[in-house]
């Protein structure tokens, strides 16, 4: 009796967290969806409202506007680019900082880590990082992106609390064999931390991807403007606070996307909120893609330091 009634109980409590889980999933997936529609809607028609789940006047004309931008082209180009040499080279980078830290032997440990922790929580604010950037000759370049993000302090802590999971007697094994470092790290580290660095890779990818202040405020050349730089700028254009200098761009797009359709005869087909739609499924949707393929990842990359010897 005991046993059927806790049964009953979990069955119940299973209920009642998945019915929450399910309406918090469609709560936060909801907004997007309803871009989606709007984004394969036909801007005039989108206009009289009611468009929820999906289009009510089907149309790609959006889509292929954007697309038909070169500025839209150059800065998906710029953000692929900084999303995969960004995540390689932080991750490249922090691991061998993360793996050193790691080792019982190393002197100045805890120094080392106190200092790190220190820049972790306090930082020199935005003009002094503008003022370092301009003097190491970064602002107006592709490597603003890369350089300032190849080291993460919390990451090299995860991987440090990872790392130090590893059996020792592992590691003391092919020492004996006559192996070095680089031959621990090629057979025994990488292989056994593999679910931690796909974890790592996803945050690290997703933060490139979304970031938009760096192409904001340290770049100039409209061919090193990121995807969500253009974002944020096409967005923006009808907020007043917004800079002259980033009103002008925005518009300009704008009004160069329109000028594309006209040129196809499709004036009466979108409008400039039809193509801000399109343009933030587009720039939303490639890294929506990546999660379901990382996601089980996520427990094993969590669960990797729990190891003992």
């Amino acid at each position: 009796m005991k046993n059927t009634h806790w049964r009953n109980k979990t069955t119940a409590f299973d209920i009642i967290n998945m019915t929450l889980l399910g309406m918090f999933a469609v709560i936060c997936l909801y907004p997007f969806v309803n871009m989606l529609a709007l984004s394969l809607n036909t801007g005039i028609d989108s206009m009289r409202g009611g468009i929820y789940l999906w289009p009510r006047e089907l149309t790609f004309a959006n889509y292929i506007v954007v697309l038909r931008n070169s500025y839209v082209i150059t800065a998906y180009r710029v953000t692929i680019l900084r999303t995969v040499i960004g995540t390689l080279s932080m991750l490249t980078v922090t691991a061998m900082v993360a793996y050193g830290l790691s080792e019982r032997a190393l002197p100045g440990k805890k120094i080392i880590m106190t200092y790190l922790l220190i820049t972790m929580f306090f930082s020199g604010g935005l003009i002094p990082g503008f003022l370092v950037l301009r003097a190491v000759g970064l602002i107006n370049t592709f490597w603003v992106y890369i350089i300032p993000g190849m080291f993460s302090v919390w990451t090299c802590i995860v991987m440090k609390t990872s790392f130090q999971g590893i059996p020792e007697s592992l590691k003391e094994a092919i020492r004996i064999d006559g192996g070095n470092e680089f031959t621990i790290i090629k057979h025994v580290v990488l292989p056994i931390s593999k679910p931690m660095f796909a974890a790592l890779a996803l945050f690290a990818a997703v933060g490139h991807w979304n970031e938009w202040f760096t192409g904001m405020y340290f770049v100039r050349s409209n061919d090193l403007v990121p995807v969500q730089t253009y974002l944020m700028q096409i967005m923006n254009n009808d907020i007043t606070s917004m800079s002259e200098k980033v009103q002008q761009q925005g518009t300009a797009v704008v009004q160069g996307q329109m000028a594309e359709l006209l040129g196809s005869g499709g004036i009466a087909r979108i409008t400039s909120q039809s193509l801000k739609m399109a343009i933030v499924v587009i720039g939303t949707a490639p890294i929506l893609m990546v999660y379901p393929f990382l996601q089980k990842y996520f427990v094993k990359g969590v669960l990797i330091g729990s190891l003992k010897e």
